[in-house]
């Protein structure tokens, strides 16, 4: 079975999730975003460009199911896919603190580039509400990544398996 096949069970569940039973569930004032997390975790263990294609997919899917702008979610979650994905295969691969690192600095950036599109896209955001729940949800996002991690290596293990680190050699 292919990697695609694989991983689109994981970001459809999540999407699915986030939009019905996460949405508007608020703690210590912040939402908890499991379709970033989910992404992040796949780049993470998948590479950029399944990050990057993962975040795509959920960012449409996102705002399919939300009926928004369509293509917003996916200019915030293609990136954050392609940096994760980057991040584990540079550094973050089989150390322990990548996952919650990551999810933590892409939740920050996730949430910062939202306001940034949905302000040039001429959308009402409000940025002191977006500033006030960023620590939490970076927070959250970086302890519900450790289950959602696991979940992904499982998923992907068979498929895709590790290599070592390779050294970059200055010629």
């Amino acid at each position: 079975m292919s990697l695609a096949l694989r991983l689109a069970p994981l970001v459809f569940v999540a999407a699915v999730v986030q939009v019905s039973a996460i949405s508007g569930a608020r703690i210590l004032g912040a939402e908890p975003d499991l379709l970033l997390v989910t992404v992040v975790a796949i780049g993470l263990v998948a590479g950029s460009i399944p990050g990057a294609v993962a975040g795509f997919a959920a960012g449409i899917l996102l705002d399919v199911m939300l009926l928004g702008v369509l293509g917003t979610s996916a200019l915030i979650l293609t990136p954050v896919g392609y940096w994760a994905g980057r991040y584990g295969e540079t550094t973050g691969r089989g150390r322990r603190y990548a996952p919650p690192l990551a999810a933590f600095a892409l939740s920050v950036a996730a949430t910062l580039g939202g306001v940034a599109v949905h302000f040039l896209l001429d959308q009402p955001v409000s940025a002191r509400e977006a500033l006030v729940t960023l620590l939490p949800s970076a927070l959250f996002a970086a302890l519900l990544v450790l289950p959602v991690h696991r979940l992904c290596r499982w998923v992907v293990a068979p498929v895709h398996r590790y290599e070592p680190a390779r050294r970059v050699e200055l010629v």
